[in-house]
């Protein structure tokens, strides 16, 4: 019985010291490249978005349009870009109303940050729209004009 427990003590000490003679980096796994953190459509959306379309996407009646199941949000991407990109400097008619608040542009903002915050608003709001990519509001900007 005492050889065996000796046998086990040897076993358990050459693990130990195996390990201990094992650089840390060989014990340890290698560490997975973590991606790039996606840009927050939600976080654009509060920080450029939130004051003129409200909390909600509701907008302001006769000042800034709703978000909420508009032709501009739910229609045509490239122009949904570019009303990001541009802006509305005049009234602007909007599935049968009228809005009158400026909208600055917004071309400061990187196409992943436009991208983002449409899809954001595409996807949210009760809406159900596909998704807008950096590759789009970069075709969009090289061919935009105001």
């Amino acid at each position: 019985m005492r050889k065996y427990l000796i046998i086990i003590f040897i076993l358990s000490c050459s693990q130990l010291i195996a390990q201990v003679k094992t650089p840390a980096k060989a014990r340890t796994k290698p560490r997975q490249r973590l991606a790039k953190p996606a840009v927050d459509g939600k976080a654009v959306y509060t920080k450029y978005c939130l004051t003129c379309h409200q909390a909600d996407g509701g907008g302001v009646p006769n000042m800034n349009p709703p978000l909420i199941k508009t032709s501009y949000v739910l229609g045509d991407k490239n122009r949904l870009i570019k009303v990001v990109l541009n802006g509305f400097s005049e009234n602007v008619d909007i599935d049968g109303e009228s809005y009158s608040n400026v909208m600055p542009a917004h071309d400061f903002l990187k196409d992943q940050e436009i991208a983002a915050v449409l899809t954001y608003i595409r996807k949210n709001f009760t809406n159900k729209a596909g998704a807008i990519t950096a590759v789009q509001v970069k075709t969009v900007r090289a061919t935009n004009k105001k």
